[in-house]
């Protein structure tokens, strides 16, 4: 399953150097009918994990242990929420945070909208919690709930693959196919969260140093950090990577409080509860729009974007929240992973995108007309002691760079490895390679400024197509499982699947 998966994205990637025009036009073509013709499936299964999520929450099973009956969490509350904040807070947030609310102010959304205004601004923040709160939150928690309980509930052994088992009865071939889907995803996933940090360091480093804002620039600082995580790979420097997740923990409320504190403090605090209304006012209707009243493009280019994003990142962020809740109930493991996670991501949208809509219309610094790379640290340099905030922003992306491809890397090897807990590390080391070969050659092949991040966006979306139907198959095996429990004892012997703090942290 190795060699399969890992020669398929070589001859991916070997086709997009060697035909980069037609490479892009055909991506292009292909995310362009996708959007067009089946758009409307990723609404919808999107919007369906969420009421799924809930349903598990709020059914008869939600009492069902993701373990043995008398087993206990490993993890105590707050920690356990920490590694989930640590899973949350990554590259996206840091690229979006700031130019997703001031995009969506001044290319509003829906029609009737007139850019720039109150009303403007209101539904930019209502939309970037749409993208940010329970729909992914929700797409993770189906895909670490089903994941946990199939390895510690029902004993079974295996990679992505174990949850099918009541739907496959023993089909070896199509498993293997669907863990194969399943790093194909986490690859091309990943590589478009490095792609954004490569993006954003070199907008940093523009801001800073005056460093050109280039594809060729981007490039190189994917090759440099690859080579810092196939090292960490390489080496497996568990308790490395847990003090570099600790340490982004720790400079991400750092950075919130800096905001609030230098930012428009009074204007933040206003934001926040209005979004948290206005968000959940409207989260039913724009929960199902499909763009059949037009704004199809609109739609391809953001949300449907994010879910496709999230469904490609769910192998990886499902199997580490799988590791870390053992022994949780099922109520308590979706009320958790959803609640948790999207209440951050309120507080990080209204300090971060509140700092940068007043900056623009009241603080009088024009950041519109700047690319997403650099709308960030345009707003730090508006603010006091924005050299060292800028710095604390730049060194932030680099750490979540290096411990999510390292992380995503050891997934990928589990699932290529049957789903064994510590693989080979030379497959490790590949998959890291490959990963970061990924990022670069699509940021190069995507020729100029910006076109490069869109075409692994492009990629990102026509790969997690095919794994939107791998996650609907998922929550249909999950309900047959747990329709299939007559009690609630379960296996006394399931086997430990290193849920323990020597392998949370990597993730």
């Amino acid at each position: 399953m190795f060699g399969v998966s890992a020669l398929a994205v070589v001859a991916f990637l070997t086709l997009a150097l060697a035909f980069p025009a037609g490479f892009n036009t055909a991506a292009a073509d292909a995310l362009g009918w996708l959007t067009e013709n089946f758009g409307w499936a990723f609404v919808l299964a999107a919007t369906g994990f969420v009421g799924f999520a809930f349903w598990l929450m709020l059914s008869k099973h939600g009492k069902k242990r993701l373990g043995r009956d008398d087993e206990r969490p490993e993890f105590s509350t707050g920690s356990w929420f920490a590694m989930m904040f640590s899973a949350g807070m990554g590259i996206g947030l840091l690229f979006y945070g700031v130019s997703e609310p001031l995009s969506h102010t001044l290319t509003p959304p829906e029609a009737g909208i007139a850019p720039g205004t109150e009303n403007a601004e209101r539904y930019a923040m209502i939309y970037s919690m749409f993208h940010w709160a329970l729909h992914p939150w929700s797409i993770y928690a189906v895909v670490g709930l089903a994941l946990a309980y199939a390895w510690y509930r029902k004993g079974r052994t295996g990679g992505f693959s174990a949850p099918f088992a009541p739907l496959l009865r023993g089909r070896t071939g199509l498993a293997k196919l669907i863990d194969i889907l399943a790093i194909f995803a986490t690859i091309f996933g990943t590589a478009t969260s490095l792609g954004l940090g490569a993006a954003q360091i070199n907008g940093g480093l523009d801001q800073v140093f005056g460093v050109e804002v280039s594809s060729s620039t981007q490039v190189w600082i994917v090759v440099i950090l690859t080579a810092c995580f196939v090292l960490s790979a390489f080496s497996g420097i568990e308790r490395g990577i847990k003090w570099l997740s600790n340490t982004n923990m720790v400079f991400s409320v750092l950075l919130l409080l800096f905001l609030f504190v230098v930012g428009p403090t009074v204007f933040i605090l206003n934001l926040a509860p209005s979004t948290a209304g206005n968000y959940l006012s409207q989260l039913p209707r724009i929960s199902f729009r499909t763009g059949a009243y037009g704004g199809t493009e609109w739609l391809g280019g953001w949300t449907i974007f994010y879910w496709a994003w999230w469904m490609s990142w769910a192998p990886f962020v499902g199997t580490f929240l799988a590791r870390i809740s053992r022994g949780r109930t099922i109520r308590e493991f979706v009320l958790g992973v959803v609640a948790a996670p999207s209440a951050i991501a309120l507080v990080w949208f209204s300090v971060l995108g509140g700092t940068a809509l007043y900056e623009q219309f009241q603080g009088g610094t024009d950041i519109s007309e700047l690319s997403q790379e650099s709308q960030f640290f345009t707003v730090l340099d508006a603010l006091p002691l924005s050299a060292v905030s800028s710095l604390l922003v730049m060194t932030m992306i680099v750490i979540y760079f290096v411990t999510s491809a390292d992380s995503a890397s050891v997934v990928m090897g589990s699932l290529s490895s049957h789903g064994a807990d510590e693989p080979n590390r030379w497959v490790t080391v590949t998959w890291a390679l490959l990963t970061g070969a990924t990022a670069a050659i699509l940021l190069g092949v995507g020729g100029s400024e910006g076109e490069g991040i869109q075409a692994l966006k492009n990629v990102a979306i026509i790969v997690a197509a095919p794994f939107l139907v791998v996650m609907i198959g998922l929550c249909v095996a999950l309900v047959k499982d747990l329709g299939a429990e007559r009690s609630t004892v379960p296996v006394s012997d399931a086997p430990q699947r290193g849920t323990g703090a020597e392998s949370a942290p990597r993730a």
